[in-house]
């Protein structure tokens, strides 16, 4: 087995997760992503705790292949179905791993934004639930990617480079690989250290021109905890507070869907506007979910500088250093947001080499760097 897979599975079980004994440890995959499972099982058990693996259809995570299925035959009252398994691991679990590892990365592409929609509403009380466990670590909950050709594809790449590039964002190259992510939590630890008790952001940059407050709010250090790879810091904005525009650089993907050329405007909070060069419809409806899904739930600054391409995959791309992203729907509540939404939809801007963040009228970040002290 190359090295590397059981690097990723110490540090998701040992640095992500902190498996203790008489933990039950869910573990969300597909049949691609077996190599990954059986380090993990392995890494698990040794750690003292309970593993059990899930395929199939699943509250966020579905990586059965079977989705397509589910999504064409289901009636609206299946839709609406929130299954017992995915019950028992948000409500009772003490961890739960989840492994991105699709073989066909369009397989919702043909689905009716509306069926999708129903299916997320069904889940949106288990999905508080999820947040506010995940908020005290009740619920230690991570997610990661197995390189495959699928996703090899998606991002243009062959699969070897795909899999050198996915272990060295993770740090799996790294014989030191749990030192590596302490060390990262503890350099973003001074940015969310400088952020406490700040107001006010101001976001310039090729295409973007934003204001919000984060007056009350809590900046959050995004360290390999729940996202594996990780690099970044967020928070979720005033609810209300959001004003002006921005263009987002690069496709927003949602369920296999591709929608490009997105720019939203916002008052008082609100997307009053939004246009799209591809999917423009789909956008909407996305927007239209409920009431929370046209204000933001995160503001958040990419730092993982060891990802230095978008390859389509939001796990990666949110982290790209030098980016911006914001997302509009549910925010953390660990944050201080009270946005609620069925949906929480990450889009990414590249703040350019002259793009800055101004906060409480200091500059805090030019072109991808930060320039505190």
């Amino acid at each position: 087995m190359d090295p590397r897979v059981d690097r990723l599975a110490q540090i998701l079980v040992e640095y992500s997760c902190e498996v203790g004994p008489g933990d039950h440890v869910a573990i969300y995959a597909s049949h691609d992503a077996e190599p990954l499972v059986r380090a993990l099982y392995r890494r698990i058990l040794r750690a003292g705790g309970l593993p059990y693996a899930f395929q199939g259809y699943g509250v966020y995570f579905s990586y059965g292949g079977y989705d397509d299925i589910f999504f064409s035959e289901a009636s609206d009252e299946q839709l609406k179905h929130v299954f017992r398994t995915d019950n028992m691991v948000l409500r009772e679990f003490q961890a739960m791993i989840v492994i991105r590892s699709q073989t066909n990365t369009r397989l919702l592409s043909g689905v009716d934004a509306k069926r999708q929609q129903l299916r997320n509403q069904a889940y949106s009380e288990l999905h508080k639930t999820y947040l506010a466990r995940g908020a005290v670590r009740e619920l230690k909950w991570v997610v990661t990617l197995f390189p495959n050709d699928a996703q090899a594809q998606e991002a243009e790449m062959d699969r070897q480079s795909y899999a050198d590039f996915v272990y060295a964002a993770c740090h799996a190259d790294q014989a030191a690989a749990v030192a590596s992510w302490q060390e990262v939590d503890r350099q973003q630890a001074r940015l969310v250290d400088w952020l406490k008790g700040k107001k006010q952001v101001h976001v310039e940059g090729p295409t973007v021109d934003l204001r919000l407050s984060i007056d009350g709010r809590t900046f959050l250090n995004a360290n390999g905890k729940v996202n594996m790879p990780d690099g970044e810091v967020y928070t979720g904005p005033v609810e209300d507070s959001v004003e002006g525009w921005i263009g987002f650089t690069y496709p927003a993907v949602r369920y296999g869907a591709e929608v490009e050329g997105v720019e939203l405007t916002f008052e008082r909070g609100r997307v009053v506007q939004a246009a799209a060069s591809k999917n423009q419809e789909f956008l909407e409806k996305m927007l239209d979910t409920d009431e929370g899904s046209r204000r933001l739930g995160e503001f958040a600054v990419g730092t993982n500088h060891q990802i230095d391409r978008f390859t389509k995959n939001i796990l990666f791309d949110e982290k790209l250093g030098g980016t911006i992203h914001l997302a509009i729907g549910s925010g953390y509540p660990e944050t201080g947001s009270v946005n609620e939404s069925a949906i929480h939809w990450d889009m990414i801007c590249d703040m350019g080499p002259e793009g800055t963040i101004t906060i409480d009228d200091e500059l805090f970040y030019r072109g991808g760097q930060f320039l505190i002290d």
